[in-house]
């Protein structure tokens, strides 16, 4: 499907959708989406989840550095 046919395809099922009183068919579409929904976390590797996890306990325990230290360090490549 090509860019334009997307669009077309949205613009169609906004409108059905603006049209429609019927909960049930409106919960299918939901549900529809919900499956859709990946989480990004499931899309990690194993080696970057436990990274952010390394990451979230560090700062947990107040072993971080201010958001404005950490720039500096790439303020001198630009």
């Amino acid at each position: 499907m090509n860019c334009m046919n997307i669009e077309t395809t949205k613009l169609e099922l906004m409108h059905l959708l603006l049209q429609t009183q019927k909960e049930s068919l409106l919960a299918k579409l939901k549900k529809v989406f919900d499956e859709e929904q990946t989480d990004w976390w499931d899309e990690m590797t194993k080696e970057e989840q436990d990274e952010i996890k390394a990451g979230l306990s560090q700062a947990d325990k107040g072993e971080y550095s201010a958001n404005e230290t950490v720039m500096k360090r790439f303020d001198k490549w630009h």
